[in-house]
């Protein structure tokens, strides 16, 4: 089975490299839309090749399948070639960000069916029966509506489930299924007083070269951040140690989702760094108790191009009961409950192997197959205890690398032909049916005008994107403000139907000055981070995801030495968490400390800023 080639020894693996890190050099493949033999246009109709692309109405290859397939497995539903003209499913040109849309149907209306007129039978009603027929379906269609809208409350905030460093809880995407969101609905709601002061500061553990404490997550009860060897809880209030979870090397990978008890999958090296290399292979699996600070479990398998060798990891998800790590060597998938394993990496003959996984609500797997000069990419929605194959999408050609936004619905963003340049890892969304693979609309992500980004060898790593409502939400990149002024600059947060791909005629507009860095969805509405000018404090913000209206929630002291201490915090590369009225800013990374630093130069681990 051709794999892309192991490091040679005493060298890390092929990177998780950063934002749309390179890959290794390789024979480029065609690019999007590449003509093919014979030369016709994009979409031109013509006879099917004696090998035609890929989802070419025929009997098509059948699904790669993971761990515990079956043999004969049924053919998964296949797409047209990317491009090739269907019925009736065109996608309408998009405007550019910000203007308005075509008017719509607004979300959730809906229209009454007219009263008929003529009774069975064929006899005429009265005008008096008529007004009593209409008036009786107005009144089922509104109590209809009421239960409907009461349901969709999210409750009174107790029992919340837990956030993670990307803000999302096993619910991940913050509006399941295909169905409009209304908007609002969340948890989070504005305190008395808004304004917020500084509580705590989390002092840099020491390192001796660069480190990775990637992760963070807010209980009801702590503060949970990565440390050196480690994952260490805070007090909520205070900052101080609730418990230390000591592991046998560093943590290198943490799951974006948490079960609803708080559960949290990690990944972490078997032993700790020494020079001169300061590396260690990632092939831990385990489950920690967030609660406690216990570690439930941990494991290692063997197998893919890993051989006998314990088999590397570069992310961890969970969806269910079950949690899936993927990385070059296959991917793997254990019983939350007690690490048995659900499948391994296997050698296959197609040289498939699951690269990573998101999680959530669903599972799926970005998988990659073919030779190492020219392979392409499936995504797969997976029963997450079998790790079969429910629906199949082959990724356009140029499409190297590709990562999950959202499990349901299926949302998928990739680089396509590396075309956005710009190192974000985006160039288009994918909008798929998760339960056939259909794709349902892609929407073209101009690079110079939107500011989502995903790191393009992870698959569950996109940032400032959130799926809700029916909705993609994305934020435009920064522009000069109304004003024109040097400094004022801001930018607004776009909403595409998931449908349509269509922009929303509504959007959110930070304001002069500041700029929008959406976090994770609460019920139908969006929570956000208001980036502020160097005179002034961030803001954390409730936006509705329809009317796009936000809320003030909090607000940071414009003192100088502490909006300082929030300025070392780029949104680009610090995790930022709100709940209940309390917002936390964390590092990723950890660096040896210059010998020319200055006590006074020391930037914190972590800070925490309250309304309470």
């Amino acid at each position: 089975m051709t794999q892309p080639p192991p490091p040679p020894p005493n060298q890390p693996p092929d990177p998780q490299g950063g934002f749309g890190a390179p890959t290794p050099p390789q024979q480029p493949p065609p690019g999007y839309g590449h003509p093919q033999q014979p030369d016709a246009g994009y979409g031109y109709p013509q006879q099917p090749q004696p090998e035609p692309g890929y989802g070419y109405p025929q009997q098509a290859p059948q699904p790669d399948a993971g761990y515990g397939y079956p043999q004969q497995p049924p053919t998964a539903p296949q797409q047209p070639p990317y491009g090739y003209p269907t019925a009736p499913q065109q996608q309408p040109v998009q405007p550019p960000y910000g203007y308005p849309a075509q008017p719509q149907q607004p979300y959730g209306g809906y229209q009454t069916a007219p009263v008929p007129a003529v009774a069975p039978g064929g006899k005429k009603l009265s005008a008096q029966l008529q007004i009593i027929i209409a008036a009786a379906v107005a009144v089922v269609l509104i109590v209809g509506a009421g239960i409907w809208y009461a349901n969709s409350e999210s409750g009174d905030g107790k029992d919340r489930e837990p956030l993670s460093s990307a803000g999302t809880s096993q619910g991940g995407s913050g509006g399941s299924g295909e169905a409009k969101g209304t908007g609002g609905g969340g948890s989070e709601k504005p305190p008395a007083e808004t304004q917020a002061k500084l509580t705590f500061q989390l002092p840099k553990p020491g390192v001796p070269d660069v480190t990775d404490v990637s992760g963070s997550w807010v209980t009801d009860k702590a503060y949970v951040k990565t440390g050196v060897n480690s994952l260490v809880a805070h007090d909520l209030a205070k900052g101080t140690p609730v418990w230390t979870l000591p592991l046998t090397g560093q943590i290198c990978g943490t799951s974006r989702h948490l079960t609803a008890d708080k559960k949290l999958a990690i990944l972490f090296e078997a032993s700790k760094r020494v020079a001169p290399r300061y590396y260690q292979q990632c092939t831990e699996v385990g489950v920690v108790d967030l609660d406690t600070g216990k570690l439930l479990w941990s494991t290692s398998v063997t197998g893919g191009s890993a051989g006998d060798q314990k088999a590397r990891f570069g992310e961890v998800t969970v969806s269910g009961k079950t949690v899936a790590a993927g990385g070059n060597d296959g991917g793997a998938a254990f019983d939350i409950a007690n690490g048995n394993p659900r499948w391994k990496p296997q050698a296959n003959d197609q040289d498939c192997f699951d690269l990573g996984y998101g999680g959530g609500e669903g599972l799926v797997a970005v998988r990659k197959c073919g030779p190492y000069d020219s392979q392409y990419v499936l995504i797969q929605n997976l029963n997450p205890m079998t790790g079969a194959p429910l629906s199949q999408y082959k990724m356009p050609a140029g499409v190297k690398y590709a990562s999950i936004v959202s499990t349901k619905p299926l949302v998928v963003a990739a680089d396509v032909g590396d075309s956005a340049g710009d190192g974000s890892g985006i160039s288009d969304f994918f909008s798929l049916d998760e339960k056939t693979g259909k794709l349902k609309a892609k929407i073209t992500a101009d690079a110079d005008q939107y500011a989502g980004r995903c790191r393009s060898t992870k698959v569950e790593s996109c940032t400032k994107i959130l799926v809700g409502n029916g909705r993609l939400y994305v934020p435009t990149e920064e522009h000069e403000g109304a004003s024109g002024e040097f400094g004022d600059e801001t930018n607004e947060v776009i909403a595409f139907d998931l449908a349509t791909g269509r922009t929303a005629p509504e959007k959110a507009d930070a304001g002069d000055k500041y700029s929008l860095v959406p976090l994770r969805m609460d019920g139908g509405s969006l929570i956000a981070y208001k980036a502020p000018p160097y005179d002034k404090g961030g803001r954390i913000v409730s936006i509705d995801g329809v009317t796009m209206k936000e809320t003030l929630l909090l607000e940071n002291p414009a003192d100088a030495t502490v909006n300082d201490i929030e300025n070392t915090f780029s949104p680009d590369y610090s995790e930022i968490l709100y709940r209940d009225g309390r917002v936390f800013m964390s590092a990723m990374m950890l660096s040896k400390p210059r010998a020319s630093a200055s006590p006074d130069d020391k930037e914190p681990l972590a800070v925490s800023y309250s309304t309470r």
